[in-house]
């Protein structure tokens, strides 16, 4: 085999290789096994512990279309969980890109709950269990305003409607009333409440970002100030199966699916990567 032609493949049978590598696995998907990291437990685990007669869920989209691919999935799953336990789940956002995208992720999982219900008690009803809040700039006004009153900074939800006559609001006045803040973001987001919700008011926070994002909270997670983590599409799809195996709330598993395509486009990259060494030593001992 002449190695000294891996140095000079054409960049065009590359991106062929790689689109082949991509497409089959969306187009023919299957599993793989996600394993389980501990911050992706330490999360899980926490909103199980929240009482859903005192407290609840709070999800923040923080996130824009250029990272739909890793934080929807999350998003989902998130408000998945909270609705399985029966919590009430609210949902704000920092980023006006995201609220849409967001309304989408409340929406599909209403559908995906009363689709599956057998009866009247079993529905999900928006207003009474899940809400979107909308968003309210810029962002240290509600972090801190929501420390005093969650519908004083959020008067009206995402549809115009009183946050005070919503039935999932009774109760609900500020971060005590809160078990969790998960911060969904593809930036700094989780920052923020770190540094002026947790110190002023003792709300536990969690992250779920982006897989470039995630080892700049590795940090917070050893020192304790983040209850749990997840980390790009595999931190996703490791939530979306231990939701799955404890709960069985079905509906389709976006980052499950996309673990196939990442898995089979990581590993031609580290063969390309280790066909061009082979051909760079080879081609170099000939020429000594």
């Amino acid at each position: 085999m002449n190695f000294e032609k891996l140095l000079h493949i054409d960049r065009k049978v590359i991106f062929v290789l790689m689109g082949v590598a991509i497409v089959i696995p969306l187009v023919f998907p299957f599993r793989l096994p996600v394993g389980e990291q501990p911050p992706t437990r330490g999360l899980f685990d926490t909103i199980d512990r929240i009482d859903p007669a005192k407290q609840a869920l709070m999800v923040s989209t923080d996130w824009t279309p250029q990272t739909e691919a890793e934080n929807q999935p999350m998003t989902v799953a998130l408000i998945r969980h909270g609705l399985a336990r029966k919590l009430r789940v609210v949902v704000i956002s920092f980023y006006n890109e995201s609220i849409p995208m967001a309304n989408q992720a409340v929406m599909q999982v209403v559908e995906e709950y009363n689709s599956q219900a057998k009866n009247e008690a079993e529905k999900v009803v928006y207003g009474r269990d899940v809400v979107l809040l909308g968003w309210v700039p810029p962002p240290i006004v509600p972090i801190l305003g929501m420390g005093q009153s969650i519908t004083g900074v959020y008067k009206v939800d995402y549809y115009g409607a009183g946050t005070d006559t919503l039935p999932i609001m009774k109760g609900l006045g500020s971060y005590d009333d809160i078990g969790l803040v998960c911060a969904v973001s593809g930036g700094s987001s989780p920052q923020w409440f770190l540094q002026f919700a947790q110190p002023r008011y003792g709300v536990k926070i969690a992250a779920a970002v982006t897989a470039v994002s995630a080892p700049d909270l590795y940090a917070y997670i050893e020192s304790g100030q983040l209850s749990g983590m997840l980390g790009g599409m595999k931190g996703a799809a490791e939530y979306e199966n231990l939701i799955e195996e404890k709960y069985h709330v079905g509906g389709r598993q976006r980052a499950m699916e996309g673990m196939g395509p990442q898995s089979i486009g990581h590993l031609l990259i580290m063969a390309l990567v280790i066909m061009g060494n082979v051909g760079y030593f080879v081609a170099r001992r000939k020429a000594s």
